[in-house]
């Protein structure tokens, strides 16, 4: 796929409504999912004890955290392929999150890609885009998405 190049704001502000692209595939694995425990010390068993989530969960095994598939967003979007905004700027942070919902688990052992969409660009002052992106967490053979994301950054333009 050709990787088509947003330079300047009227090229982003003409995007509004169009998916940017996809990521690569991403497998989780339990080793990520127990090392997120540990950094944010929440070890239960559907995250954690894959034998126990084998017998007793009703997901037939652990599941990623919800917090950990949202951290994964960042890694995510660094292997999109489609649309890349490459504005001049100073640099661009993560402003927030309008909305996030957690629609259905990730089951260890799956592979998850992100799909974005510019929801919406705006200048917030004269040299500040702010930039919302819908963003959706699939899981690899299912139908139902993981995660579904209204994600916030803004550019500081040079």
């Amino acid at each position: 796929m050709d990787t088509l190049i947003l330079s300047t704001v009227d090229a982003v502000l003409a995007s509004i409504g169009q998916e940017l692209g996809v990521s690569e595939w991403m497998l989780i694995e339990q080793a990520r999912v127990d090392a997120f425990a540990a950094v944010i010390g929440d070890f239960q068993w559907i995250h954690c004890d894959p034998v126990r989530a084998a017998k007793e969960s009703a997901f037939g095994g652990t599941i990623a955290h919800g917090a950990l598939t949202l951290s994964l967003l960042s890694m995510l979007r660094e292997s999109l392929q489609g649309t890349r905004i490459a504005l001049d700027a100073k640099m661009g942070v993560l402003y927030g999150y309008n909305k996030v919902r957690f629609v259905s688990p990730v089951p260890v052992g799956s592979r998850i890609r992100l799909r974005q969409t510019l929801a919406d660009a705006r200048m917030v002052k004269p040299d500040v885009l702010e930039l919302q992106f819908s963003e959706t967490v699939e899981v690899e053979g299912k139908e139902r998405p993981a995660l579904v994301v209204e994600a916030i950054n803004r550019k500081f333009l040079a």
